[in-house]
């Protein structure tokens, strides 16, 4: 074997080091995360349990645990229990406490609220989390029921304790769920989880789909099985930076979207990859101009996308359906999807679509605000929609 063969051999065995470094490091890091999760949601359950211990110790303690307690546990030198916190905890218990009885159900019909919670505060003979993965089955009832409850909790949680903390501000537990899902399979920093929910993600993927589809969104997250699974109305692109009563052009509109293409793939949902912009195709010795194209793998198919910096007019929809009759016939293959048409648009009237368009057109009409949503308008639109949805079915 020659000298550069050899060297090449080492070179990749030190990027396999280097690799598995990294990969430990990052689970190791989630691991931790995961561990202050866990943590949490325990110091929450020994608080509402300590609550609920009857009217003697309410008397005695009051309203003044949480900041009794905040006291004493950083005389102990643990960090970050301020009252706030510690009611962050609290919260975050009583909002997944279906774990904790979930688990009781299981380990031999022992209820929480018989388990010894004034052991686990008080006394050193409460096990450790060490001994706790230790236990067996033989053990004690209280040991036997930890070791299942850490089990759970350690599979069950999936976000850091920042996301969480995020997904508290959610009162829906349906849409809390949906963001919890999508967070971890689209893997959204907490950053990102936020600015999801204040753009009302759940809501405006809800208004387009029947009460069936939206209690999916709960249980399944986003699915992406069909052209209209991937359509937003509106969609929120305050991340460009413009303003809204300044005037721009379609063209400024349209750089400022590639200038934040990872902001807008995001936005624009599951599966999309990114190809051009200004994408031109000739007819004869006249050009046209594609403003953006996609590709979405989930759905095999193209994605084009123009953009008005105005109200929607006819001529646009006939414009988006020669762009989208070019790609079927010129650009897809035989074996991907029939091409998607997204005209992005400030304002939009839903009879001029319906006239305009054949009813099996594959070009959906979407308007977009820079600006965040009113979420609480969303809510009552997307009852409304449910509430009409069911008298249809009843009637």
């Amino acid at each position: 074997m020659s000298q550069e063969k050899q060297e090449m051999g080492f070179e990749k065995l030190i990027n396999l080091f280097e690799q598995t470094q990294t990969a430990m490091q990052k689970q190791a890091a989630r691991s931790v995360d995961i561990a202050l999760v866990v943590r949490n949601w325990l110091f929450g359950w020994y608080i509402v349990e300590f609550e609920n211990g009857g009217a003697e110790r309410a008397e005695l303690y009051g309203k003044k645990l949480i900041q009794r307690l905040s006291n004493e546990l950083k005389k102990l030198g643990i960090r970050g229990m301020s009252p706030t916190n510690l009611k962050q905890f609290r919260l975050f218990y009583e909002i997944y406490k279906e774990i904790g009885q979930a688990v009781a159900d299981q380990s031999l019909n022992i209820k929480i609220s018989k388990l010894e919670i004034e052991q686990a505060l008080f006394s050193q003979s409460f096990p450790t989390i060490n001994k706790i993965r230790q236990a067996q089955p033989d053990q004690s009832q209280s040991a036997s029921f930890f070791h299942l409850l850490l089990q759970t909790l350690y599979s069950r949680f999936v976000l850091g304790w920042t996301h969480y903390v995020t997904l508290l501000t959610v009162k829906n537990p349906e849409e809390r769920r949906f963001y919890e899902l999508e967070a971890a399979e689209n893997g959204w920093g907490y950053r990102e989880l936020g600015r999801q929910i204040n753009s009302a993600l759940y809501e405006r993927l809800a208004l387009s789909r029947d009460k069936k589809e939206v209690k999916q969104l709960s249980t399944h997250g986003q699915l992406v099985e069909k052209a209209s699974d991937v359509i937003k109305n509106p969609y929120i692109l305050e991340f460009t930076g413009l303003e809204e009563r300044k005037s721009y052009r379609e063209y400024d509109l349209e750089t400022a979207l590639i200038d934040k293409i990872e902001h807008f793939l995001l936005e624009l949902g599951k599966g999309f990859l990114f190809e051009s912009r200004q994408k031109r195709f000739s007819f004869g010795n006249r050009h046209f101009y594609v403003d953006l194209v996609f590709y979405n793998r989930l759905l095999r198919c193209y994605v084009v996308i123009d953009l008005k910096v105005g109200d929607l007019k006819h001529q646009d929809l006939g414009q988006m359906q020669m762009y989208v009759n070019y790609f079927d016939r010129y650009v897809k293959l035989e074996e991907e999807k029939p091409t998607i048409g997204i005209l992005l648009c400030l304002s939009k009237s839903d009879e001029l679509v319906e006239l305009t368009l054949p009813e099996n057109a594959n070009i959906y009409a979407s308007e977009y605000q820079l600006y965040l949503p009113d979420k609480e308008a969303l809510k009552k639109q997307l009852e409304e929609a449910q509430q009409e949805w069911e008298a249809q079915h009843e009637a």
